[in-house]
């Protein structure tokens, strides 16, 4: 698994998942074609969780650093769900 990917997709995941697709680099995986699209979609760092496991498996540290920025970013939102907080 490329370095690149894993420093780029820790910080922009969907966009790091579309530029690796389009340079046909997407890492080995054993999701369908149709799970990555979705989960491109709706859920980029699961679906880069899945990558590193199946590529570097989960005793690897990126695996741990990747599953503590998923886990930080769907506990503290984004802006627009601190702002709707905010306003109730």
């Amino acid at each position: 698994m490329d370095t690149i990917f894993l420093v780029l997709s820790l910080f922009l995941p969907r966009v790091s998942l579309i530029i690796f697709y389009f340079l046909h680099q997407v890492p080995f995986n054993n999701v369908p074609f149709i799970g990555d699209i979705l989960l491109t979609v709706f859920l980029p760092r699961v679906l880069i969780l899945i990558y590193v496991a199946d590529n570097l498996g989960t005793s690897s540290p990126w695996f741990w650093i990747h599953l503590v920025a998923a886990v930080a970013v769907y506990l503290t939102g984004g802006k627009y769900t601190k702002k709707k907080m905010r306003k109730d």
